[in-house]
């Protein structure tokens, strides 16, 4: 098996990670950590507000009876409040079971269940309602607190006559080997399983992460605005890596808002998902061709590309330098002032980015920092750094993590990231780590003689076609969503004779493209249309040019209605549940076979 090692620059973890917040108190007490939203403005909070807040919630913790180990479920969007109450959980040795906003009610019910959580805190009174309708399926919880009724004041008052020895005991016991975060992987088949993530797995990570990051944590006045779903891994280990070197952080969890938040709050980096930036990209381009400016804003795109292509080979020339020139102008300023004006780096995560969009976005002056993780290795185990970027890769491992590549082309890794384990599920941990301690992802992929590693494929999706040809799908699928009107793109084949693809079209692009030709800006009298089956044939014609005649997608459908994760399409983090779109659309996936 091919190896690839990067060494460790910092001593392994110890201490917890409630640590830095009273580190921070003392060295720095005045300097704002946080930005609350308050109405129309921002409120900073200093270090020395943090931490006397994070004990007032621990002490209440306490005095409710929750003791070290147990865990407390937290139900909410990302806000400053899940910030608060999770450093007060970990502060006392207690354990974090996030669990998604948009969870349905059976999942919250096993997530409650599994965890054996003794008190739960949550946003508002459904989801209190939830919770509270669990309790017969889940006898170890007592206490249920409400953000939006008062839980940090309530907890706050409860913990009154706890004392501060009583919490310095309490924190002092808290070790790096301790349990912090039970995180339940959002999955795409069968009931969610509890990652065991210890303090040590996120400081093993965060340790050199940091280090090798400081354009964007030791940069001054660094700041970002959590947006993802903190319940999400990879939001929380930006978290995470922000209390540690003191970057001021804001919360954003309604997507309404999200421009104006970003306007209002300027941060130097943020964090995101693929799909985020595509969505970026594809309404810039469906609002300057409505706007009658689409060859201008093609031609900016073209010359983004081309000018970051020119990054990897010596630089630009005279031409391309002032055509970006002229175009940081007229279009890429103003796409940077959409994501606040001061960005300097974005980082991504969660699925593929994709070559076009990474070129378009350093192009524009934002460039994104791609890397790769798991839920089960505490988020990322490589990524793409400032000043050695590898676009169509997801970087070079982090400090003290080897990449390995089976013989059928699976990724494994180690590291002290890598979980402790499923929660209660010995045969799941005995099947995801092996003897020797390599983590195996499920993902195919290769890296190169750097070290520089390129996602090729899921191992469970590859299709495999009647005349035997491998497929991988997810290479077709990034590149066909990157065209504006396209929302989601399954492709199937699998069995079957050729490559098809089921495609459903963004409802929100596809209101001006309908409206400037006089068509019906309701999708499903327009899945036979000549115009938009054209434009989406452009997008699959696009997409098989990156592979060969015999992977290419031959037939494809447009579907009436878009997939979500309310109807059950699309996982927690966005991900497509594949299994659910068959069960669904089997009948469709049919008639593309249908002579």
């Amino acid at each position: 098996m091919r190896e690839y090692t990067v060494p460790a620059v910092t001593d392994p973890a110890t201490g917890s990670l409630s640590d830095p917040v009273w580190a921070n108190a003392s060295s720095h007490p005045d300097t704002a950590v946080f930005s609350r939203r308050t109405g129309a403005s921002w409120t900073d909070v200093t270090a020395a507000e943090f931490a006397q807040q994070v004990t007032a919630v621990a002490k209440g913790l306490i005095a409710a009876g929750v003791k070290h180990g147990e865990r407390v479920a937290l139900l909410s969007p990302t806000r400053y409040e899940w910030t608060l109450v999770d450093y007060a959980i970990w502060s006392i040795g207690a354990v974090t079971v996030p669990i998604y906003e948009t969870s349905s009610t059976s999942q919250i019910q096993w997530i409650l269940t599994d965890s054996e959580a003794v008190v739960a805190v949550v946003e508002n009174a459904t989801h209190g309602a939830v919770v509270e309708s669990s309790r017969a399926e889940a006898p170890a919880l007592q206490e249920v607190w409400q953000i939006e009724a008062g839980a940090v004041d309530q907890l706050t008052a409860l913990g009154q006559d706890v004392t501060d020895a009583e919490f310095d005991k309490r924190r002092s016991a808290v070790s790096s080997s301790d349990l912090a975060t039970l995180i339940y992987t959002s999955g795409t088949t069968g009931r969610p399983k509890g990652c065991k993530i210890s303090h040590a797995n996120f400081l093993d990570e965060l340790g050199p992460a940091v280090k090798i990051l400081d354009d964007l944590f030791d940069t001054t006045g660094a700041s970002t605005l959590l947006f993802l779903p903190l319940a999400h891994v990879f939001a929380r280990i930006i978290q995470v890596g922000c209390v540690m070197k003191m970057v001021k952080v804001g919360h954003s969890a309604d997507v309404k808002n999200l421009v104006e938040d970003l306007g209002a709050f300027k941060p130097t980096f943020i964090l995101s998902v693929p799909r985020v930036f595509e969505k970026v990209f594809n309404s810039a381009s469906q609002k300057a061709h409505a706007d009658g400016k689409g060859k201008i804003f093609d031609a900016a795109a073209e010359t983004a590309i081309a000018y970051s292509q020119a990054q990897d080979k010596g630089g630009a020339s005279f031409g391309l330098k002032a055509k970006h020139l002229l175009f940081d102008r007229l279009v890429f300023g103003k796409l940077r002032a959409v994501l606040g004006g001061q960005v300097q780096y974005a980082v991504s995560g969660g699925a593929p980015l994709g070559d076009k969009l990474g070129h378009f976005f350093r192009g524009i002056g934002v460039p994104v920092l791609e890397g790769y993780g798991l839920t089960e290795t505490t988020a990322a185990v490589s990524v793409n750094l400032p000043d050695d970027i590898r676009i169509g890769t997801v970087g070079r491992p982090l400090p003290g993590v080897t990449v390995g590549v089976a013989d059928d082309g699976e990724l494994l890794f180690k590291g002290g990231q890598v979980m402790q384990g499923y929660w209660k599920n010995d045969e799941a941990t005995a099947n995801a780590i092996d003897a020797d301690g390599w983590f195996h992802t499920g993902d195919l992929g290769e890296f190169d003689v750097d070290g520089f590693i390129k996602i090729t494929g899921r191992k469970k999706e590859i299709l495999v076609t009647a005349g035997g040809k491998n497929v991988a799908p997810t290479m077709l699928e990034d590149q066909i969503r990157l065209h504006p009107l396209v929302s989601q793109c399954m492709v199937v084949g699998d069995g079957k004779p050729f490559i098809a693809a089921l495609i459903t079209i963004d409802p929100e692009n596809i209101v001006p493209w309908a409206t400037t030709r006089d068509k019906p800006t309701d999708v499903a009298k327009l899945t036979q249309d000549a115009d938009l089956i054209a434009e989406i044939q452009k997008a699959v014609d696009e997409a098989n040019a990156t592979v060969s005649h015999a992977e290419a997608i031959k037939k494809f459908s447009i579907l009436p209605t878009d997939w979500t994760q309310e109807t059950g399409e699309l996982s927690l983090k966005l991900s497509l549940r594949r299994h659910i779109v068959m069960e669904k659309h089997g009948d469709d996936v049919e008639a593309l076979y249908t002579k």
